[in-house]
């Protein structure tokens, strides 16, 4: 079992293969201690295999895993120091939330008295001291991925793995979870990978986002980092509301293009300003017309597409302009794209704020 002072873990050159898929394509991985790591992806992208990996649920067909320093490829799961959540509880059905917790050190044969004070620490930590008595059924569904929650970290593990623990939950409950979640792990101080396909999950809960695509490791970085900086073109494509455009050149202040001749890119809903006539545009000039196909409210903007030279493109609008509708022509002026060439992915502003900033 890894030693408490030192729960780093390593994944170097793991391969997976099942049948003629490759889940894991040499996948190289360092989690520092004490971080919350989001593996996130698409179905089928090999995210779970290396949870359960980790985990010792599988075993690669090649590579090494290490936790806390310690080879653990041949070493069973029940002896990993590892806490696990099932994304459908699997709690005890005819056990109470406490002894739901227990389970775990009633099969250490831990002492009685330890037991108690564990769990009642726990029942604390996850705001279910008044529940201790009650079954499984006769709580929310985010009541009790709280007591599996807890069970996992009864035996004091030195790692939680978490296989999509929100995915059973409905959207309201979903997002406070997540919060008390973060909140609850940095307490504790334990480190914690988590497996996802929900951005918006990766983001709120992670400290650091691993992104997964195809059985190997795309990009590896803070939400911040991933969202502002994708190294490839599948992490610009796959992370936020992203349009792909085939040829960018076609679009004003992005006419040169690229030495290389790559033209294909990725333009965000934030990276375009919609106006309804040249007057709400800063830059009249630079900008394209446009028709409105769709509007939607999202609550504290309305969220637009407007075709631009047979280009479907995804912006956002302020509620407190004037509202555009279905058919209406409209302005748009791209700010900057998200260029592809040679597998990697480079920002372009707009020619026209270049000039601009010259003559400022």
């Amino acid at each position: 079992m890894p030693k408490a002072s030192d729960s780093e873990v390593k994944l170097q050159h793991i391969q997976k293969t099942f049948g003629g898929f490759k889940a894991s394509n040499d996948v190289n991985l360092t989690i520092e201690k004490g971080r919350i790591i989001g593996l996130l992806g698409p179905s089928g992208s090999g995210k779970t295999t290396i949870l359960r990996m980790i985990a010792g649920l599988e075993r690669p067909d090649s590579g090494d895993i290490y936790i806390g320093g310690q080879r653990v490829n041949d070493i069973e799961p029940g002896k990993r120091g590892i806490g696990f959540v099932f994304q459908n509880y699997a709690l005890f059905r005819y056990m109470t939330v406490r002894e739901n917790i227990a389970f775990g050190l009633t099969i250490q044969k831990t002492p009685k008295k330890k037991i108690k004070e564990r769990v009642d620490a726990l029942t604390e930590l996850v705001g279910l001291k008044d529940f201790g008595h009650r079954y499984p059924m006769q709580l929310s569904g985010g009541q009790r991925q709280r007591v599996a929650f807890a069970r996992a970290l009864a035996p004091e593990p030195e790692l939680l793995l978490l296989d999509e623990p929100f995915a059973a939950i409905d959207a309201k409950v979903r997002k406070e979870l997540r919060g008390w979640l973060r909140k609850a792990i940095h307490k504790l101080g334990i480190t914690s990978i988590f497996v996802t396909h929900d951005q918006d999950e990766a983001v709120e809960v992670a400290d650091d986002i691993v992104i997964v695509n195809r059985g190997h490791i795309e990009q590896t970085g803070t939400p911040v980092e991933i969202y502002q900086q994708p190294r490839t073109p599948f992490v610009a494509d796959f992370i936020g509301e992203a349009v792909h455009v085939p040829d960018f050149t076609i679009f004003k202040g992005f006419e040169n293009g690229r030495a290389s001749g790559a033209h294909e890119g990725i333009i965000r809903p934030e990276f375009l300003e919609i106006g309804a006539n040249d007057s709400e545009m800063r830059m009249p000039l630079a900008s394209e017309t446009g028709t409105v196909r769709g509007v939607y409210f999202r609550g504290n903007n309305a969220e637009v597409d407007v075709e631009v030279k047979g280009q479907l493109l995804k912006g956002t609008r302020s509620l407190e302009k004037p509202p555009l509708h279905e058919g209406d022509t409209a302005k748009v002026f791209i700010h900057r794209i998200y260029s592809f060439a040679g597998g990697r992915t480079e920002i372009l502003e707009n020619r026209a704020k270049r000039i601009d900033s010259v003559i400022i």
